[in-house]
């Protein structure tokens, strides 16, 4: 029975290889290199919920505050003190 070689493809170049390779996942070492410089420069980027309470609550804070700003300078007698009504 003859064994199985699995084989995936080149991130950066997309040609097959083999498990076995000495560079595996990649089939090169400019390949390799060519991904680092993709990670280094920004061009990956992993993106995950905030899960630390701390960072939530300034995140939502933030988020508030900024709606509040957004809020009275779209509506502009919101941010005044009401009318007197009686000097009608």
């Amino acid at each position: 029975m003859k064994k199985k070689s699995r084989s995936l493809r080149c991130p950066s170049c997309r040609s097959l290889v083999l498990r076995e390779d000495p560079h595996f996942p990649f089939c090169s070492e400019r390949c390799r290199t060519i991904d680092l410089g993709k990670w280094a420069s920004g061009g990956y980027v992993i993106s995950t919920p905030i899960t630390d309470p701390e960072e939530l609550m300034d995140a939502e804070a933030a988020q508030r505050q900024q709606q509040s700003q957004t809020g009275a300078a779209s509506n502009p007698d919101a941010a005044t003190a009401p009318h007197d009504k009686s000097r009608r």
